[in-house]
């Protein structure tokens, strides 16, 4: 049963500095690990949500731990601070980590008067990786998305994340033509397509239900 198992979320965007005042970013809004937390917590589960930068003042959820971040570097931490110091039971990485940070963070302002500005940047680790290695046991739930992929694309980049993250679940998702579509897979079936956020996270959170008995 859900009753009193400790949930982990992480959810929303994530920053890297490229110099003393400016960072890069992506347009994750934090919609699903909110949707999840809700839903999960209604389940009897004691949710703990990593919340990425945004305006979340009217996102309360009443009896959910939010520990709030902003950048890569503090999202590490706390994933492994957390994975460490509590047993949970299930890890959803909902969160759009940053896949690449500069090669070398300037400890300045760059000048605005420029004419142009070369960065280089290198892969971040994947944080989703490590995780079963720091909880052994750790149900965890990937996403992956792929803004303009069909059907057929969503499974195979899914499949390809399950494996190489050996996770348990994997949400693959789309947004062509600014219509959601999202799959959920396991290593032996594929569910959907869900059409809204709504009824992917509430089909997600019926099966990790089951899971749990």
């Amino acid at each position: 049963m859900v009753t009193n198992k400790n949930i982990l979320i992480t959810a929303g965007s994530t920053w890297v500095t490229i110099d003393k005042v400016r960072i890069i970013s992506n347009t994750a809004s934090g919609k699903t690990g909110l949707l999840l937390a809700k839903q999960l917590k209604k389940t009897g589960a004691k949710v703990t949500l990593l919340l990425g930068p945004g305006d979340f003042s009217n996102s309360r959820i009443p009896g959910v731990r939010v520990i709030n971040f902003k950048y890569f570097s503090e999202l590490k931490k706390l994933l492994s601070s957390e994975l460490r110091k509590q047993k949970y039971s299930v890890l959803i990485h909902a969160a759009a980590v940053a896949d690449y940070k500069p090669e070398k963070v300037l400890n300045r302002k760059t000048s605005s008067r420029l004419s142009g500005w070369k960065i280089s940047l290198v892969p971040t680790e994947k944080l989703i990786n490590s995780s079963k290695k720091i909880a052994p046991g750790l149900i965890v739930v990937g996403f992956k998305f792929e803004p303009d992929a069909g059907k057929n694309r969503l499974f195979e980049k899914g499949r390809q994340l399950l494996k190489e993250a050996d996770l348990d679940i994997v949400v693959a998702n789309a947004c062509k033509n600014k219509a959601y579509q999202a799959y959920i897979l396991d290593k032996t079936n594929g569910y959907g397509p869900f059409l809204n956020k709504v009824k992917m996270t509430a089909y997600l959170s019926k099966i990790l239900k089951d899971r749990l008995r």
